[in-house]
């Protein structure tokens, strides 16, 4: 089993800048792929990057292309989304998962996070 806990949401005006946290804990040497998620209230809940176990490869969709940037620190098993110039549609809550495999455009994921709330206000 994997835990994740995200951490790091909160309430930012339009333009800003926020950083998620997503910390692993358990079986950690068995994933390869985690990614960020989030679902605004009303909305499906929808990719948003994902990043391979050595962080050489990293997808992101393309609604927060050249604002997002996820990376991930091995050492402290802790993948991180830097989130930049954040617009009000940005609000929901995001959501850390992890999965076994390298299958970075498939929404299915093993383990999930409980989320942290990003609010982004105009």
């Amino acid at each position: 089993q994997v835990q994740l806990v995200e951490s790091g949401g909160g309430l930012v005006q339009a333009g800003g800048s926020l950083r998620l946290s997503c910390a692993a804990s358990g079986r950690t040497r068995s994933i390869n792929r985690t990614g960020w998620f989030r679902q605004a209230p009303g909305k499906e809940r929808e990719f948003v990057a994902t990043i391979s176990r050595s962080g050489i490869s990293t997808y992101y969709a393309d609604s927060v292309k050249g604002r997002f940037t996820i990376s991930r620190d091995n050492a402290k098993n802790t993948v991180y989304l830097q989130m930049n110039s954040l617009k009000p549609e940005d609000t929901a809550v995001y959501y850390c998962a992890a999965d076994p495999n390298w299958e970075p455009t498939s929404p299915l994921y093993d383990y999930w996070g409980q989320g942290t709330q990003v609010t982004v206000s105009s």
